[in-house]
C-alpha cells in the first residue's frame, strides 16, 4: 500500500525586504502570514522525533504528524469510525504563533469589539454567553490539505489528508450578536474578522495580520465560539474565542477574534488580499483571482490503511469520510479499479447536519491481488468530486478521487 506523507520543505520566501524584514527576524520564533511565512521548528523528541509543541502537547502523539510548531496533521489510518474527530487528534494549523496560554486562564474576560453595526460595541466572552447559545456540528478543514500531490510542490505544508476533522462548536449566533448592536450600520457586504495574535513592531501590520472577510451571507449560520467538543476552547483550536463560519476552509475561521466588522469591503490584509486566492501556478494571488472560501465536495478511505503491510484475502470493510463541503453530502461511490467501475458505499453513524461528514462503510470480498481503491463524493447541489485536482499555485481546495486513492495489496 502507498502512502504519501511528505515532509514539509519549509521554503522561506524573502518578500519582505531592508528594515522590516530585520525587525521580523529579530522577533524569536516569529512566523509570517501564509505566502510569506516560515513556520518554527518543532523541537525534538528522546528518539529523535518531532515532538509536538508545548501549547499542543496534550494531543495523541502516536496519532500525529507534526511538520512543525504551527502545522500538526492527523495519521490517515488514526481517523477511527465516529463522526466526531476527538480533539486531541484534530489537526493544528496557526498561520502566526499562537498567543500566551494566559489568555486560555480566564477566557470569560476575553473582550471582542463589534464595529460597522449601528451600536459599536466592546464584549466579553461573558456578556457574549448571555446574548444566545447554539451549536454546530462541522468539518473543519485546511484549505491545503492535499496539497502533498500537487506535482509542482508549492511552498507550505505538504498535508495529505490529516488536515481535516469533524467537530462540535458551541457558542453564540454572530446574527444574534449583530442584532443585540443594532444591526449593520450602511451598505456592509461582508462579515471581517480579526484575530488577537501578536505582531512584531516595526512592520506593516497588513502583511503580517490575520484578518479574513467573508461575504455577509455567511453570517446566518456563524458563531462565536468558545465551546469544541464539549470542553472549552484550547489555545490549540483557537480559544477563548473563535469565528466560526461552517462550510468555509478553515483559515476564515479565525482564531482568538479580537475584533468583529461588518465592512463594505474585504479586508486590506496580505491574508485576504493575495495569500488565500485561486490562481495559476506561477502567478501570484491577487483580489482578481476568487478567494478561498466555500468548502469542495471531498472522501478518502480512512481504513484498511497501513502503509506497506497488506491485508488478507477475504471480506474486508472499507471505511472512510465523505463531506459534501458547503452543502450537505448525498452519498459516496467506491470503486476497486481504479474508476472503472463503481459502487454504493452505506453511510453509518449519525447525520450531524449539512456541514458535518458522514462515515461510510463498503463491504467487499477481496481475493490476493493489487487493488487501486478510490471513493467519489456527490454533494445534494449536484457536486461531484472530479478525477483530477484543479492545478494552483498555491495548493489549495484539492478533491481529485485519483488523488485520494491508495493502492491496497491482498495476500
Amino acid at each position: 500500500m502507498q502512502t504519501h506523507e511528505l515532509k514539509d520543505p519549509t521554503r522561506r520566501r524573502a518578500l519582505l525586504t531592508g528594515g522590516g524584514l530585520a525587525a521580523l527576524a529579530a522577533v524569536p520564533g516569529a512566523s509570517w502570514a501564509d505566502g510569506v511565512r516560515t513556520d518554527p521548528p518543532a523541537k525534538t523528541t528522546a528518539a529523535g522525533g518531532k515532538a509536538l509543541p508545548e501549547y499542543a502537547a496534550w494531543k495523541n502523539a502516536d496519532a500525529m504528524i507534526v511538520h512543525s510548531a504551527n502545522t500538526i496533521e492527523l495519521r490517515r489510518q488514526d481517523f477511527g469510525h465516529s463522526t466526531i474527530t476527538p480533539s486531541d487528534r484534530l489537526y493544528v494549523r496557526n498561520n502566526l504563533n499562537p498567543p500566551s496560554t494566559d489568555i486560555v486562564k480566564d477566557p470569560d474576560a476575553w473582550t471582542l469589539e463589534i464595529s460597522g453595526v449601528a451600536k459599536p460595541a466592546k464584549l466579553t466572552v461573558a456578556d457574549l454567553k448571555r446574548l444566545g447559545l447554539t451549536a454546530v456540528t462541522m468539518v473543519l478543514q485546511c484549505s491545503g490539505n492535499g496539497r502533498a500531490w500537487f506535482p509542482h510542490k508549492p511552498s507550505g505544508t505538504q498535508w495529505t489528508v490529516g488536515a481535516a476533522g469533524c467537530v462540535v462548536f458551541a457558542g453564540v449566533p454572530v446574527k444574534d450578536v449583530i442584532k443585540a448592536c443594532g444591526g449593520k450600520a450602511g451598505d456592509m457586504k461582508y462579515m471581517t474578522s480579526t484575530g488577537g495574535e501578536v505582531l512584531p513592531e516595526g512592520l506593516d501590520p497588513k502583511t503580517l495580520m490575520v484578518e479574513r472577510s467573508v461575504p455577509l451571507a455567511a453570517m446566518e449560520d456563524a458563531i462565536l465560539a468558545w465551546e469544541m467538543n464539549g470542553e472549552p476552547l484550547s489555545l490549540a483550536h483557537g480559544g477563548p474565542l473563535r469565528m466560526i463560519v461552517p462550510g468555509y476552509m478553515g483559515v476564515n475561521n479565525v482564531k482568538y477574534i479580537k475584533h468583529l466588522a461588518l465592512t463594505a469591503e474585504q479586508s486590506p490584509a496580505k491574508i485576504q488580499q493575495s495569500s488565500y486566492r485561486f490562481s495559476a501556478v506561477g502567478e501570484k494571488g491577487t483580489p482578481d483571482h476568487p478567494s478561498i472560501w466555500e468548502m469542495p465536495v471531498n472522501s478518502w478511505i480512512t481504513s484498511p490503511f497501513e502503509p506497506a503491510k497488506p491485508i488478507s484475502a477475504g471480506r474486508v470493510q472499507i471505511t472512510g469520510v465523505g463531506l459534501g463541503g458547503f452543502h450537505a453530502l448525498k452519498g459516496v461511490e467506491v470503486s476497486i479499479d481504479g474508476g472503472k467501475t463503481w459502487q454504493a458505499a452505506q453511510d453509518f453513524g449519525p447525520d450531524m447536519g449539512r456541514y458535518a461528514w458522514r462515515t461510510f462503510v463498503l463491504g467487499l470480498d477481496l481475493k490476493p491481488g493489487k487493488y487501486q481503491i478510490a471513493t467519489r463524493a456527490t454533494n445534494t447541489n449536484g457536486d461531484t468530486q472530479p478525477k483530477e485536482r484543479q492545478e494552483n499555485n498555491r495548493g489549495y481546495n484539492n478533491n481529485s478521487w485519483l488523488d485520494h486513492s491508495i493502492e491496497l495489496e491482498v495476500v
